[in-house]
């Protein structure tokens, strides 16, 4: 799935604007190569930095997961570079949650330079499950059914 003009995924008709964080983060001398450059393998947890705080804002934190016996596996995830990111430049990462109605969390990223120029962007898709069973949920979880009604009602509108 290449990148479209306004994201990776369709937006369904009559659905809530995508929820987004932007995060701050300096790069260590342990993310980088012999060029001083943040290696690729860097970027899912870059992506996680922010998936993790804008999930822990709208009430999906994996503590939560933990608690409702659910869990949230990655199943796909892609990556495009731009632009190189160095040791000691501070980026901004920002994710970007899609509405879906399925058992499922579509989230888009970008990672930006200092001055603004893209370096990355990308997706990653979750799917629930069970976590004792690892069965995949066919509906939404009360958990995410919860997240899903407050987002219908607006009440993260300071992250749209």
């Amino acid at each position: 799935m290449r990148r479209k003009k306004h994201g990776y995924f369709n937006t369904e008709d009559g659905a809530p604007e995508p929820l987004a964080v932007t995060v701050r983060h300096r790069v260590g001398f342990g993310e980088v190569d012999a060029m001083a450059i943040a290696w690729h393998g860097r970027y899912p947890q870059y992506f996680a930095l922010a998936s993790e705080e804008l999930c822990r804002r709208i009430g999906l934190s994996y503590r939560r997961y933990y608690e409702s016996d659910l869990r949230a596996p990655i199943v796909q995830f892609h990556v495009d570079f731009h632009a190189p990111v160095r040791l000691d430049e501070e980026i901004q990462i920002t994710a970007r949650l899609v509405w879906s109605e399925a058992a499922r969390l579509n989230t888009e990223f970008e990672i930006r330079r200092e001055g603004g120029t893209l370096a990355a962007s990308g997706y990653t898709v979750q799917m629930f499950v069970v976590g004792q069973t690892g069965e995949p949920c066919v509906l939404a979880p009360a958990l995410l059914a919860e997240c899903q009604r407050r987002w219908k009602a607006g009440e993260f509108s300071e992250l749209q």
